[in-house]
């Protein structure tokens, strides 16, 4: 009963600590405010920039073209070979004459210039589109595929696919690394603006050790106090993030540009990452105010 007492006890004091000290709660809050809205917008970017890389990776596939003379022991030998490669995933097979049927579907000219030919003057090729486990070795595979017997030519997209996930790589990292260092710089500002806070009440933490008040006692205010700051700091950042982010995916009809780049739907995603901006504004408030007060009143 005596922590529950302690702890409620520390809660009013720091409600109360809040409000006296108004205009240095106000700068803490506008701090973490400012922190955690340009954090959510780097966790959104950096979850829709994985997405479409997954996205694309699911799409990228490698197109082999056998020989036109290729017999049916070599097509089967060809298929024995792409099942032993190590970044192999599946393939779908198209005979030369499935792919005249669907370029004659999809296009009015090519089915009236494919028409003329029957199966024997078909200049098209026997196809593989062949998906592999790891995009990043897709040019590799690639090669290998090449150098099997009876392939006439393979095409992947080369250069164009590693530079677009390496692109999205980059940008994926980057906006990690901006979070982190944002989160830094808001404990640091938060630590020197509780800092100010301490100095302003030296009177009162001085009269709490005269009467006997432990350590534990004086710290705790102080640290739910940077809680309660984070919590109201996250407010804000919240509701951008569930009425913004969906807003702009209503707008946007789901994607970027296109609908292969699409975006992650608003829920549950909002409801994830409104619940670690509230975390994150919780725990940066209690570091922030728990490194202070350590410094300043020597716990």
């Amino acid at each position: 009963m005596k922590i529950f007492r302690t702890f409620f006890r520390s809660l009013r004091d720091a409600l109360k600590s809040v409000i006296r000290n108004f205009s240095l709660s106000l700068a803490s809050i506008s701090c973490i405010t400012i922190t955690l809205v340009i954090i959510t917008c780097s966790i959104v970017l950096s979850k829709n920039v994985a997405n479409f890389t997954q996205e694309i990776e699911k799409d990228v596939t490698i197109v082999a073209f056998l020989n036109s003379d290729v017999t049916d022991e070599e097509r089967e030998d060809f298929e024995l070979s792409l099942k032993r490669m190590d970044n192999y995933e599946s393939f779908e097979y198209q005979s030369k004459a499935e792919v005249k049927k669907e370029m004659e579907e999809e296009n009015e000219t090519f089915s009236a210039i494919l028409k003329e030919w029957d199966d024997e003057e078909n200049p098209l090729k026997d196809t593989y589109t062949i998906k592999v486990i790891d995009v990043d070795k897709i040019g590799e595979t690639a090669k290998e595929i090449e150098k099997l017997d009876g392939v006439s030519s393979v095409q992947y997209g080369e250069g164009l696919v590693e530079q677009l996930v390496g692109a999205f790589d980059i940008v994926k990292k980057v906006t990690i690394i901006a979070a982190v260092a944002l989160i830094l710089v808001t404990i640091f500002l938060i630590i020197n603006t509780i800092k100010l806070t301490i100095f302003s009440r030296k009177r009162e933490i001085s009269i709490m050790r005269l009467v006997g008040a432990s350590n534990s006692r004086i710290k705790l205010p102080f640290v739910i106090e940077g809680i309660i700051l984070g919590i109201i700091g996250s407010v804000i950042p919240i509701l951008i993030t569930i009425y913004g982010y969906t807003l702009l995916y209503n707008q946007l009809h789901g994607y970027v540009f296109s609908p292969v780049i699409s975006l992650v739907k608003p829920m549950p995603f909002a409801f994830y990452v409104s619940l670690i901006i509230l975390l994150i504004g919780m725990i940066v408030g209690m570091i922030g105010s728990s490194r202070a007060v350590r410094k300043y009143i020597k716990v």
